[in-house]
């Protein structure tokens, strides 16, 4: 395809996809948004570190081509306005793989989301975000070294359907009509009014995306995190469409909690997945007073976000939380906060969350020993104390640096 203001690199070769598995050649082309406010800063210091590391790890054998692509005020400053064009779309389509720094979301109206859009207009359905401590890293908790689960949140359905009409609007008032007089509904009048699908298709892929990755990771449990004791035909259903997956495409390698003790005495049979589920409410209270029952969580989408911010605060905050967006093999990860624009080109905060998500880009193509070394160092750079203000300042002897001084530092430690 022909671009007119993305610029492919000669140098690479695209990431091509067969038989649903990934075909990735040694000079990927991989994809970068800067993203706005921070991103610059948080990008361009992530991306010497992976770039350093795939030098490290192979010796110039493989080497990243990146392509920078665009969206938020960069590409609206580019494309006369427009904060998502459709050659950035046309191009993830294209090339597979990429990641973005934190994108301009407006509050209570204007432009529509472009996280948001970017998730459904890709089918981009699973929202997966690791969360574990790193040691040294500052905690709320006594023990965040027992925090270790990956949340699984669905990505397209639920809140971000988007099926929402403003009260007063004739449009709300055709749908207040409808469910009053149509469907027996009691609500207060002049309401805005909001619409969750969630479907049976798009839970269940989602599901069957978590139980795979539990399966290959070694991992022990798979939770359904819902609201269901309530909203019993979305959120319930949910829950229950997750335990046909388990039954019917899983049925050899799962059990429920109530086999594990019906049959199995409490006592987990090697080789078997354990499927749980969780009120959404008591699942908070469990993740802060027993978190080593949670390793891999499976939520609605409103759940799964609330949880993942929740869970990552456990652990350092969403400044080093990282996430990606994964369809069927497309694939963006990304930074998981805004885009902090009062330290925007301060060369100030903490890069963590995109060059973490940088680390899930290279084990989703393979390039595992390149991603465990910037791990491993930066995991290194945190225990030497050398850290951005965010966590100099809740660290005694700490050696704040700016952002770029911190990739350096995890450069030197590779």
């Amino acid at each position: 395809m022909t671009y007119s203001k993305i610029t492919v690199p000669t140098s690479g070769e695209r990431i091509t996809v067969r038989e649903g598995k990934l075909n990735v050649p040694d000079t990927p082309i991989l994809l970068w948004i800067e993203g706005d406010g921070i991103g610059p800063d948080i990008m361009t210091a992530s991306k010497r570190i992976w770039d350093a590391a795939v030098q490290k790890a192979y010796g110039g054998q493989r080497k990243i081509a990146w392509m920078e692509i665009y969206a938020g005020e960069k590409a609206a400053n580019l494309y006369g306005g427009d904060y998502f064009p459709a050659e950035s779309l046309a191009a993830i389509r294209e090339f597979t793989v990429g990641i973005k720094g934190p994108l301009t979301t407006p509050v209570g109206g204007g432009f529509r989301s472009l996280n948001v859009a970017l998730r459904q207009d890709l089918d981009l359905y699973a929202c997966i975000r690791p969360v574990k401590w790193y040691p040294g890293v500052p905690s709320p908790l006594r023990h965040p070294e027992l925090v270790d689960v990956v949340i699984y949140r669905e990505n397209t359905e639920d809140v971000y359907a988007g099926v929402e009409y403003k009260a007063g609007t004739p449009e709300a008032t055709k749908v207040e009509k409808f469910l009053r007089e149509e469907m027996g509904a009691k609500f207060w009048p002049n309401s805005g009014i909001g619409i969750k699908p969630i479907s049976a298709f798009g839970s269940k892929r989602l599901i069957r995306k978590a139980f795979q990755f539990a399966l290959e990771k070694g991992r022990k449990s798979v939770t359904f995190m819902h609201k269901g004791n309530i909203q019993k035909f979305t959120e319930g259903a949910f829950m229950q469409w997750g335990y046909e997956v388990a039954k019917q495409e899983f049925g050899d390698v799962t059990i429920t909690e109530q086999q594990l003790w019906d049959e199995f005495g409490g006592k987990q049979p090697a080789g078997k997945l354990l499927i749980k589920d969780r009120i959404a409410d008591i699942m908070f209270q469990q993740m802060l007073l027993r978190p080593t029952e949670f390793d891999v969580i499976a939520a609605p989408n409103l759940n799964g976000d609330y949880l993942s911010d929740a869970v990552a605060a456990e652990v350092g905050g969403v400044g080093i939380a990282p996430g990606a967006n994964i369809g069927d093999a497309l694939a963006v990860f990304e930074a998981t906060h805004g885009t902090a624009p009062k330290y925007a080109n301060q060369d100030k905060v903490n890069p963590g969350s995109v060059l973490l998500s940088g680390v899930m880009m290279l084990d989703y193509i393979g390039w595992r020993e390149a991603a465990r070394a910037v791990e491993a160092a930066f995991t290194r750079t945190i225990a030497d104390k050398i850290v951005t203000y965010d966590f100099a300042r809740q660290m005694e002897g700490a050696r704040e640096v700016k952002t770029s001084e911190f990739a350096s530092a995890v450069i030197e430690r590779l």
